[in-house]
Order: structure tokens, then sequence, then C-alpha cells
């Protein structure tokens, strides 16, 4: 089982918005026997609590649902835990440097690597923001989840196999 954690700040906007997102684009992929999807934050003022209300309605407009997502605090243990350990953006990314020890470390990365948008490194936090905000992430984190799905898809295939992921996940690498 190849698993995958997302983490933002407080884990009730970004964070939880992608993991909905890669949870349906590796259904849609079948691969749900084989990749597990998680999200965290870096900070655990929200921890228990639902995902932003206005997170839970962009998302359940596109058909992702976030319902019964509750927020947790990321931790050392992630690291060894998980594969993939996925920022949405740069601040998180040092947070996260802070935590990880030893080869951990080697599994964090950034959401908008897998976005193939130059110059675009981070997912802005919409929290303080409007209901376009709220989409940009959507739109940001379906394009890097399509991303990332073939850079799963490809890790999980035989060694001299291609692997198919349907024709909606393209690399996006350029």
């Amino acid at each position: 089982m190849l698993r995958v954690l997302f983490v933002c700040t407080g884990n009730i906007c970004r964070s939880p918005t992608a993991e909905a997102v890669l949870r349906q684009l590796v259904r849609d992929a079948g691969l749900s026997e084989r990749v597990e999807v998680r999200s965290a934050g870096t900070q655990g003022y929200h921890v228990g609590q639902r995902a932003d209300r206005r997170s839970v309605e962009h998302a359940r407009r596109r058909g992702y649902d976030l319902q019964a997502h509750r927020a947790r605090q990321v931790s050392s243990e992630d690291f060894s835990a998980f594969d993939y350990v996925i920022a949405m953006d740069r601040g998180h990314e040092q947070e996260l440097l802070r935590i990880a020890q030893g080869a951990g470390r080697q599994k964090l990365t950034l959401m908008m690597r897998y976005g193939g948008i130059s110059g675009e490194a981070d997912v802005p936090d919409p929290y303080y923001g409007g209901s376009e905000d709220f989409e940009q992430v959507l739109n940001l984190v379906e394009r890097a989840g399509r991303g990332l799905l073939a850079d799963i898809a490809a890790r999980l295939a035989p060694k001299g196999s291609a692997a198919k992921t349907g024709p909606e996940s393209q690399a996006v690498h350029r």
C-alpha cells in the first residue's frame, strides 16, 4: 500500500481538499486498494474539527466529499508511515523539514511540483479570502492531483510496464 499525506496549516482547507481530490482520482483510476490518502496540519489549533464549511461546499459542487474529515496535526512519525508527504506551500515545507528526521526528508515535496505550472510553487491559503479563492485551490489541486496520480501510478506499475490511469491523468511534468 502506497500512502500519501497532504499538509497545510490547520488541516481544514487546503490539505483536506487535496485529500478528497486525490482520493477521487485514485478511485477513478482503480487504485483504491493500493493507495491510501490522508491529510494533516502543521498546527494543532483545529484538531478534531471538521473541514472549513466553505471548503466543504466548494468541493461538494465538484463532486468531492469532505463531510467525514476531522483535522489532525502532523507528527514526526508520519514521515515513516507515509511514502509521500506533500506540503501545500513553502512555509509548510519549511515547518515539515524541521519535523522530519533522516530519510523522511526525502519523502517531502510541494504539491505544485506535480502541477506542471512554471513558477507556481504554492497553493494559496483561501481561509481569509472569498469564494474565488476556494475555487482557485480546487483548480490547483485538481491539476497537481492528476500529475501526482501519474507519479503514483508509475511507482506502482510493475518494472518495465507502462502505467495506465485513464485519459485525464496524463503526466503534466515538463
